[in-house]
């Protein structure tokens, strides 16, 4: 008897231009988060904790590092038999030569030919660049079980913040009656998550039909879903009440760093139920002097610290030197914090020195400073 299988396919190709020079040189999805992780190992943890086998990452800006990290398969346990984890860049076709993504739907069309290879009754598209834990198993079942069409994970936002996103309102059986992008007065708080389950037969229609029309945006949220709607076809909305986050600002970014440290942290990385996998780091262990003050921190390995840390996340291979010190901070690979040197408010991107006596704060009202060698050396040119 043949099972239901769902093939997912992580959105994985954006610019990630609000995240500033974290992204000059490679994709969102491999930035780095919570002081040894990729921010893609999140979905495709998440994949393997849901026992789905068989996952396509579909890629395009700065993808050489992502290409390489996704391909190790076994490091998330899904170098099994019949799946596997597929790197799928855009490709020139004699009938489109199209050499790009052209938006989120057309990323599917252009992998049809992948999803009838791998005999898919049903499709998970997810996002590469979202912080959260979730069993898209129960979700699968769900939208069998209501017999959907099509079944949008939402999440449920403040009234005042739902104008920020895609909200869907429903009826009492939460059941998708209206789709409305960004809208000026939201009628409900249910934002997509952009977290969504399709029947294959069915999609496999709609990508073909808008695939032929010039005036589309080839994008879910503004051409497949809203003719699903008009079409009558039947879309259900699947509640999610544990973490999620869309980490694509370097505001958002440390606060899902910042959110690690919390008592209330729904993330919970210590979880042995859903864990969280990535790759073995090669890196000595850490090392903390009696002369440190640590508090309420995530030291990661390789990290030597003989300053002050409080409230903050150190990436591998960190250094903070005598009475330096971090507070509220996320500090990336390889950077060092010099002697008496202080960072308050910040994210250090990778291999940055913070030379000695250097104060480099965020004050409250200015939001989080992104810290780059670039932005040191022209503060110290200031200086002179």
């Amino acid at each position: 008897m043949k099972t239901n299988k769902m093939i997912a396919m992580i959105l994985a190709g954006g610019r990630g231009s609000r995240l500033y020079d974290l992204t000059k040189n490679i994709a969102k999805p491999a930035v780095h988060f919570g002081g040894k992780y990729r921010i893609i190992d999140f979905p495709l943890s998440n994949c393997a904790n849901s026992d789905i086998s068989t996952v396509g990452i579909l890629v395009q800006y700065e993808s050489i590092l992502l290409n390489s990290y996704a391909s190790r398969d076994h490091h998330w346990g899904l170098d099994i038999k019949g799946g596997g984890v597929y790197v799928l860049p855009p490709r020139e076709k004699d009938a489109t030569g199209l050499g790009v993504y052209r938006g989120t739907a057309d990323a599917i069309t252009q992998n049809i030919d992948f999803l009838d290879q791998e005999d898919a009754d049903y499709v998970l598209i997810l996002s590469g660049d979202h912080i959260y834990k979730m069993n898209y198993d129960k979700m699968l079942k769900e939208h069998i079980k209501n017999n959907a069409d099509a079944t949008i994970a939402v999440f449920e936002v403040p009234m005042d913040e739902a104008s920020r996103f895609g909200i869907m309102n429903v009826d009492d059986n939460d059941q998708i009656i209206e789709f409305e992008e960004k809208p000026k007065n939201p009628k409900s708080n249910l934002a997509s998550m952009g977290i969504y389950i399709f029947s294959y037969k069915t999609l496999k229609k709609y990508l073909k039909e808008d695939e032929k029309n010039n005036n589309s945006d080839h994008d879910f949220g503004k051409d497949i879903i809203p003719a699903y709607l008009n079409n009558g076809l039947k879309l259900m909305a699947y509640r999610f009440e544990g973490y999620w986050k869309d980490v694509g600002t370097i505001d958002s970014l440390w606060e899902a760093n910042m959110d690690l440290l919390s008592d209330n942290n729904k993330l919970d990385l210590f979880d042995n139920e859903w864990k969280i996998y990535t790759e073995d780091i090669v890196s000595l262990p850490q090392f903390i002097s009696d002369d440190a003050k640590v508090k309420k921190s995530y030291i990661t390995q390789g990290c030597v610290v003989f300053g002050n840390v409080t409230s903050s996340v150190l990436f591998t291979d960190v250094e903070v030197k005598q009475d330096a010190t971090v507070k509220d901070s996320v500090i990336m690979n390889g950077s060092i914090v010099e002697e008496n040197a202080v960072v308050e408010r910040c994210i250090v991107a990778e291999n940055v020195t913070i030379p000695r006596n250097f104060k480099i704060i965020a004050k409250e009202n200015e939001g989080i400073l992104l810290v780059t060698q670039k932005l040191i050396n022209e503060r110290l040119g200031n200086k002179k």
